[in-house]
């Protein structure tokens, strides 16, 4: 198994991801929100790039099986049911309910790699699940860090190591030169990974927003034992496909 990172969505060819796993990654907050609203008992996730696609998706629906959510610029759309917030999304807020999600970084990742076979979403939350599926399927594997407003972004590139470490105590792998930097930036924080996210661009600003809480949780590594999978421009758990 050959594991390959690259440090933003910019960076990819989706000739590259043919027959291969990709992980995409965004830590600080779309993955860790998309995985959150899964455990809640969310049916599914639509990922869309614009906050107009959204808007127009739901026409179609019946607002009672909908919840509209997202972020541009890290705050909450006017008119939308739910921000970027994992702590927002509660079993009582998403149970059954489908989300129409549109992020600045995270759902702009996705689209970009969603004719891959097969896509799943990676964060902290989540990274020993993720290592698992990786090991259980044995197929090359593409991790693709959404970054932040098109750049490398400390919390996406630790996660990747994080993911990196979990897979290692699972298989002998071989890797590109970035997964290795990812796994080698992150051991030497491995036991107080807020130390290392606190010098990132993006921890800073969302700090500065007061998103403290959200901060501290999108940092609990294995907080949740699911796979969100995207399949046909919809997630779900990948238990559930």
């Amino acid at each position: 198994m050959f594991l390959q990172t690259f440090e933003t969505y910019n960076s990819i060819n989706e000739r590259e991801l043919k027959d291969k796993n990709v992980v995409v990654i965004d830590t600080l907050r779309a993955t860790s929100v998309i995985t959150t609203a899964l455990y809640n008992g969310a049916k599914e996730i639509i990922p869309v790039s614009e906050v107009e696609e959204a808007i127009e998706l739901v026409k179609s629906l019946d607002k009672k099986t909908y919840l509209l959510a997202g972020e541009r610029n890290s705050t909450k759309i006017e008119g939308f049911d739910l921000s970027n917030s994992p702590l927002e999304y509660t079993r009582e807020k998403v149970e059954n309910k489908t989300i129409i999600f549109t992020t600045t970084n995270g759902t702009k990742a996705l689209k970009k790699v969603s004719l891959a076979d097969n896509v799943i979403l990676g964060c902290l939350l989540n990274a020993s699940a993720v290592a698992k599926y990786i090991y259980t399927s044995n197929k090359d594997t593409v991790i693709v860090c959404a970054g932040t407003e098109g750049k490398f972004s400390f919390d996406d590139i630790i996660t990747a190591g994080v993911i990196y470490k979990k897979l290692q105590d699972l298989m002998k792998f071989e890797s590109d030169d970035l997964s290795k930097a990812c796994y080698f930036l992150y051991k030497p924080y491995e036991d107080n990974l807020y130390e290392i996210m606190k010098e990132g661009y993006h921890f800073k600003r969302l700090k500065d927003l007061g998103y403290d809480e959200d901060i501290e949780f999108c940092l609990t590594v294995d907080k949740f034992d699911i796979v969100p999978k995207l399949k046909d421009g919809i997630i779900k758990n990948s238990a559930d496909l």
